[in-house]
């Protein structure tokens, strides 16, 4: 691993651990939410007899919310992470290559692993497979 890269001095890290910490707070009430509304949709439903405009409604809902769940769930993975880092004394650089995260990437996506070529190759390998 290189050497810390400028910029991330004790304060800057204490920031981001803020900056991460309430942003998993959010994440953390916004899926509770998700699951809560799944439920209502369920309980709703239970015992009704349904149009097939309802059940179709009721299953675009659901999977709309499943997306939505899945992506939280991702951004929350990542922001573990990014605590993870700063507990190891690896925040700011790069899992895959060790290289340095841009200190301008940092302050816009607190949650940042890879550096923004790494981030952008992984995106275009994703795109290939898909």
């Amino acid at each position: 691993m290189t050497s810390r890269p400028t910029g991330l001095e004790a304060a800057f890290i204490a920031s981001q651990r803020q900056k991460l910490i309430a942003e998993q707070t959010r994440l953390a009430r916004m899926l509770e939410s998700e699951d809560n509304e799944d439920h209502l949709v369920a309980a709703a439903d239970a015992g009704q007899a349904n149009e097939i405009e309802d059940l179709a409604q009721d299953l675009t809902i659901t999977e709309t919310n499943d997306a939505v769940s899945a992506t939280l769930v991702e951004q929350r993975r990542r922001i573990e992470r990014a605590l993870a880092k700063i507990e190891e004394g690896t925040y700011g650089f790069s899992d895959q290559s060790g290289d340095p995260i841009e200190l301008a990437r940092l302050r816009a996506y607190p949650e940042a692993a890879l550096t923004l070529e790494e981030e952008e190759e992984a995106a275009r390998r994703a795109r290939s497979t898909a």
